[in-house]
């Protein structure tokens, strides 16, 4: 995301919180949802941006390239491995 989408996708949300703001029971369910959403984001160490994970698919690549791959001959092998991380 572009910093001028994210300042539009800002804008966006302040928008709408003002029209929203009026009433205090839906204040209270969005802070209720953005609590959620908050612990949600933080409970999961594997949730990352699509330019995260496109960079990491990248490095592995190069890694591979680089004669860092790792292979497997038996599954049992590939089991042993994972099992160790």
């Amino acid at each position: 995301m572009t910093t001028s989408q994210r300042v539009a996708l800002n804008a966006e949300i302040l928008r709408n919180l003002s029209t929203l703001s009026e009433s205090e029971d839906m204040l209270a369910r969005i802070a209720k949802y953005l609590r959620k959403l908050v612990k949600e984001q933080q409970a999961d160490p594997t949730l990352m941006s699509k330019e995260e994970f496109f960079q990491k698919l990248d490095q592995a690549e190069e890694e591979i390239k680089a004669g860092k791959g790792r292979t497997f001959t038996h599954p049992d092998e590939m089991n042993i491995w994972l099992n160790s991380l």
